[in-house]
């Protein structure tokens, strides 16, 4: 048994690679992937994202802003609103992006700085995406007190050192496709020296399609994928990294529902 801890189910191609989402659940079935997160990026398309995947109780949502989108709006009463519902079971995706879009930095430590704010509220965990801004991120998460009710820093891409820290404010790291790269070796390096107790695998699909997929839209079926390298790569079972990464995610997620 997998858990695809991240995915967003809303944004794959339906109608080419994919007939709909039923047969995107049902082939990440078939790998063993028995749970699903899919993640919200705007609050303009959590509506619609939530009813997509209503049918299907072995998917579980999440409600944030990512901060790339600078063009959404960041409600923070509306956030609440959405992230209060049962299915709901983590705030974001959220964070800074400051590798892509530093001009947005002002909003973006804005949106981040309300979105934890709500996570503490509802007392859920929050996804957190980080690239260029390491210390902000952590500063960040230290003085609105995330500790509170952690997390995941997801698609980790950045130092062990980062890791480290963010593991003693109770977070989780969570490995994605990125990892069976060639060029991956540094992040290799790190996600060998994560424990096992603290990681967890995802595709964030339809982006960054693990070897051997390089090149086709991703998807939850290639967890699988994922979850066999990491085993590989920190030289236990696909059987043990199977079982500890989805108790981790329930572990963390505690409104998903097995």
């Amino acid at each position: 048994m997998l858990v695809d801890s991240h995915c967003h189910l809303d944004r794959l191609k339906y109608g080419e690679k994919h007939t709909d989402i039923a047969e995107v659940i049902e082939k990440a079935q078939v790998k063993g992937i028995t749970h699903l997160l899919s993640v919200c990026v705007t609050l303009q398309d959590y509506p619609a994202m939530a009813a997509m995947i209503a049918p299907f109780k072995q998917v579980s949502s999440t409600c944030g802003v990512h901060p790339l989108y600078e063009e959404a709006v960041m409600d923070e009463a509306l956030l609440l609103e959405y992230a209060s519902a049962e299915n709901v079971v983590a705030v974001g995706e959220t964070g800074l992006d400051f590798f892509y879009s530093p001009e947005t930095k002002e909003w973006q430590i804005d949106a981040f700085r309300k979105q934890i704010r709500v996570a503490k509220q509802l007392n859920k965990p929050l996804i957190i995406h980080t690239r260029g801004a390491r210390q902000e991120t952590l500063d960040i998460l230290r003085e609105e007190g995330a500790e509170q009710v952690g997390g995941v820093l997801h698609c980790f891409t950045e130092s062990i050192e980062m890791a480290e820290a963010a593991m003693e404010m109770g977070f989780y790291i969570s490995v994605s496709g990125i990892v069976t790269f060639k060029n991956a070796k540094e992040l290799q390096a790190v996600i060998k020296a994560v424990p096992l107790e603290r990681l967890l695998v995802e595709t964030d699909s339809p982006y960054l399609a693990p070897v051997p997929h390089r090149g086709e839209e991703n998807e939850p079926a290639y967890t699988y994928d994922v979850a066999q390298f990491v085993a590989e790569l920190k030289g236990v079972t696909f059987e043990e990294l199977a079982k500890v990464t989805t108790e981790n995610y329930f572990t963390l997620f505690k409104g998903a529902k097995r």
